[in-house]
This record gives structure tokens, sequence and C-alpha cells, in this order.
């Protein structure tokens, strides 16, 4: 097999690869989770829930697919078992717990912004420590993507008032109106 002759050292491409790795696997359990959801959610919010839900899944199908060919253009190997994911994953699987709507979007807003976080640790890995920029750009556009996602869940539970401005009404607002 051809080397890989792209300006990286061989150390270089196995750091990124692990750290892309990892998040493919995070990526697949969220979309596990996502997807179960997805398929359990009731009550008063379900259809709004399974819509978004569904927007969700398929954006992050379209996130694993696209980690996995940037380890194969690196490459490397993706991993594709379960096994595979659940050994290196930083997300948690809840095995036989199923929370109420409200709960399942604070739990999938959680594990967002802990993909937000590790992809902000992986971004500035690969630009200082791997040299590795095409990748870091790569993690910054699906880090926006986990931050629009965490958005979203987040506007579903926090449900507090604002004023035509975008700020949140002070208490002082709040008691001029009573």
């Amino acid at each position: 097999m051809r080397s890989i002759n792209i300006g990286l050292t061989d150390k270089q491409l196995e750091g990124v690869i692990h750290l892309l790795n990892q998040d493919l696997a995070d990526s697949h359990l969220l979309l596990v989770k996502t997807k179960k959801y997805h398929w359990d959610v009731v009550g008063p919010q379900f259809m709004t829930l399974h819509k978004l839900w569904q927007v969700q899944y398929e954006a992050l199908t379209l996130n694993v697919d696209a980690i996995a060919e940037r380890v194969r253009a690196l490459g490397g190997h993706p991993i594709g078992t379960m096994e595979g994911f659940l050994q290196i994953c930083t997300l948690k699987e809840q095995p036989n717990h199923v929370p109420n709507a409200t709960g399942m979007v604070s739990k999938l807003l959680d594990d967002h912004e802990h993909l937000v976080r590790n992809l902000r640790e992986h971004i500035e890995k690969c630009t200082t420590k791997f040299l590795d920029n095409g990748t870091a750009d790569f993690l910054t556009g699906l880090m926006e993507q986990h931050e629009e996602m965490a958005w979203m869940l987040r506007s579903f539970i926090e449900g507090e008032a604002i004023v035509s401005d975008g700020l949140k009404p002070s208490l002082d607002k709040k008691m001029v109106g009573v």
C-alpha cells in the first residue's frame, strides 16, 4: 500500500485518526440515543420532538459517514462495531431508562454540549499538536452543527420570556407591568 504523503508524519496521522475515531464513536452513540428518543417520545410535545429528532438524527447520520470518510482519507480505518465504539466513547449509554419528553431533551442537550467540548479540545490538538489544520477545520464544522442542535434543544426547555431587543426582561421591567 502506498504511504500517505500530505505533509503529516505517521505519528501525527495516528493522533488525528484516534481523535476522529473517538468523535465517530460519540457521534454514533448520540445517533442511537436520538433515534431511541424519536421512537419513544410521548405526550403533548410528541410531534414537535419526533420531527426535531428526525432532522437531528438525519444530520448525525451524515456526520458519522463524513467522520468515517475523513479517517479513510487520512489512511486510517474507522471503528465500525458497537463494541469498538463503546470502548472509546466518552458519552454514556443509559440502558433500561426512558425519561419523559423534557428529560429526553435535557439528556440529548447534555450530550451535544459534551461533544462540543470534546470537539473544541480535538480542534486545539489537531492545530497545535498534530499540525492538521484540515481536520481542525472539518471538526469546527461538526462543532458548529452540534452547537446549533444544542441551541434547538435548549430553546425547547428554557421557555423564558424575552423582549423585542432579544434581552431577557429584568426584574424591574417585570415589576412595572404588575
